[in-house]
């Protein structure tokens, strides 16, 4: 521990700490702009600057470390002045478009010029070049509003290890994209959206799927029909002022009917389903390795579209690893123009499919060609938890004084391993929930029946799972210990391909999901999303599951119905054509390769 003086006040702080840390340990507020604990820590902006005794000028707080004796001054005329001169300087190359802007009100460049009282213009002067890609189908850059914090390229290069966002050129030219101002839809982006998530203006943002989907609303002449991913009702609420982690399940139901959607079903159905799929797939591959048959193993799970746009990317000659599901949400389009548009007599060119959704790669991952059944896209528009929120506002919803609603069915009811999708571990823990059980006729051994090693938010985690005493037709297995892996974030999922690339790869079956957390903190969830909202999304997540009757995907009485009434069996011909899809090779410059 070391004492140090900041404002006149006496504290003692452990000694590896920054003075940004030991003043907001302190109740001692610093004005900061580009700083995201354990993220980006570089000092680029240089709003949070503080005047030390003895130091020849100010110094970042966010990067200066505590001294024992340390005095410091957060608000001295000296600081409030430099302070005010670079939050002006950076506002005299920022647009003033502030009533038109998508983060109005939420925007951090905003509400800090209100924390420091900016109440007039001093500087004019030339702007920036103005650049607007919108090439992807994603996510939009928007050059004139990049205020260069860098938080973006600290996220795409060390924390997701993709790479794709950096500083191009220098000084007054610097602009952040990629190499040769590349669109974004030419290169390795994975469309992850978690640039979108750190960036404190309207720099980077989701593209704006809205009018599309009011338009599909407005027209009589379609079913629209949507459904929402498991990680929406522990984030919406966030939205509308409730705390992060609370669930809103109910609510988000009713809203969604008062704004006119004919169905409202629930992607945790098909959670489900990718279980038993899933499930069902790595017994097979696990059956051919253990009677000297050609299988892939590790098999790899492929419920993120990020993720898998990644291993696209940088392990193209790894694809076989992946399970051949399609992600839940491309699977429950795909019943509702089939199975559904069957059941209700409706014709699939007039159902309008709109998926909620975590993710703003869930955007590119509907307008991969492989998505496509008898001529219909399976999903026709994807809105990001944001988006939502901004539609119900728009309609006139009071959303905190709603009431609870149930989904609709058949593609509504699931159990509470569906739920746990949201999360990282969740996949793996909610599989191995049922193909345990297939093979030994027992129930998973762990309390609560969730696998402790694989839960929480460490980067990797493991886990061994040993078969004693299977059925008989599983016997190959007797003894058989089950190695499992789990990462979130693409840093992370490049660590076990390294193994898996060299042949080195001790596991059985790997769970990928595309950003740290997993779906709960995807690129289109409120921001910000640090590791204490995480934390409570997480047991949100949990609470679902441990509250619902079913919390095993192959009790679900309805994913029972329908393969009964539709798909037959698990892997059959059916499903293989509705649920299953395949990969492609690509190079970096996002072009496909033989």
């Amino acid at each position: 521990m070391v004492t140090l003086t900041i404002n006149q006040k006496k504290i003692s702080v452990a000694e590896n700490m920054t003075i940004l840390e030991a003043a907001k340990q302190n109740n001692i507020l610093i004005p900061h702009f580009c700083y995201l604990e354990g993220v980006h820590e570089i000092g680029s902006c240089r709003i949070c600057v503080v005047e030390i005794e003895g130091a020849k000028s100010l110094q970042p707080s966010c990067m200066a470390q505590v001294r024992e004796g340390m005095v410091v001054k957060t608000n001295s005329a000296k600081v409030k002045q430099a302070r005010k001169v670079l939050y002006e300087l950076m506002l005299s190359d920022h647009p003033r478009n502030c009533l038109s802007c998508s983060r109005n009100q939420n925007c951090e460049f905003q509400k800090l010029g209100e924390l420091i009282q900016i109440n007039e213009l001093r500087f004019e002067g030339e702007l920036s070049k103005t650049l607007i890609d919108d090439s992807s189908p994603s996510i939009v850059r928007d050059t004139s509003k990049c205020i260069l914090c860098r938080r973006c390229v600290t996220i795409c290069n060390q924390i997701q290890g993709v790479g794709v966002l950096n500083a191009q050129n220098r000084g007054f030219k610097t602009v952040i994209g990629a190499a040769a101002e590349l669109p974004l839809n030419t290169v390795n982006c994975t469309f992850c959206g978690q640039c979108v998530t750190v960036c404190p203006v309207g720099a980077l943002q989701e593209k704006d799927d809205i009018s599309m989907v009011w338009q599909a609303l407005f027209d009589k002449s379609k079913r629209v029909v949507i459904q929402t991913a498991p990680a929406i009702r522990a984030a919406l609420g966030e939205e509308f002022g409730y705390e992060p982690g609370t669930l809103v399940t109910g609510k988000m139901v009713t809203a969604l009917k008062e704004m006119g959607f004919d169905d409202v079903f629930d992607t945790n159905f098909t959670a489900d389903l990718t279980i038993i799929e899933e499930g069902n797939e790595l017994l097979e591959r696990v059956k051919a390795v253990f009677s000297n048959q050609k299988a892939v193993l590790p098999m790899i799970t492929s419920c993120s579209p990020g993720w898998i746009k990644y291993v696209e990317h940088t392990y193209p000659d790894q694809l076989d690893h992946l399970s051949t599901c399609k992600s839940p949400h491309m699977m429950l389009g795909a019943l509702a123009k089939s199975y559904y548009a069957d059941k209700i007599g409706v014709d699939p060119k007039d159902i309008f499919v709109v998926s909620v959704m975590p993710c703003t790669a869930k955007k590119f991952e509907i307008t991969r060609p492989e998505m496509i059944n008898d001529g219909y896209p399976n999903v026709d528009a994807v809105l990001t938890t944001r988006e939502l929120a901004r539609m119900i506002k728009d309609a006139g919803i009071e959303f905190t004084k709603l009431g609870d609603s149930p989904f609709d069915n058949p593609l509504g009811l699931s159990t509470g391993a569906a739920d746990i999708f949201a999360t990282t571990g969740g996949v793996m823990e909610a599989a191995l929930r049922t193909v345990y059980e297939v093979i030994t006729g027992r129930e998973l051994p762990f309390e609560k029946l969730h696998v402790q090693p694989i839960v929480g938010l460490s980067q990797i985690k493991t886990a061994d799972l040993t078969i004693e005493n299977p059925k008989p037709e599983f016997g190959f297995l007797k003894n058989v210990t089950l190695k499992i892996a789990v990462t979130s974030g693409l840093a992370g999922a490049k660590k076990l391909m390294e193994e898996v690339a060299a042949g080195t790869s001790p596991y059985h079956f790997i769970e990928v999901m595309g950003c740290p957390g997993g779906c709960i903190s995807g690129g289109g969830q409120p921001r910000l999303t640090n590791n204490d909202v995480r934390k409570k999304r997480l047991e949100a997540i949990y609470k679902e599951d441990e509250a619902k009757e079913i919390r095993k995907s192959h009790e679900n009485p309805f994913i029972t119905k329908i393969y009964t009434d539709f798909l037959i069996e698990p892997l059959g011909h059916k499903s293989h054509e509705l649920l299953h899809t395949k990969y492609t090779k690509r190079g970096i410059f996002n072009e496909e390769l033989k």
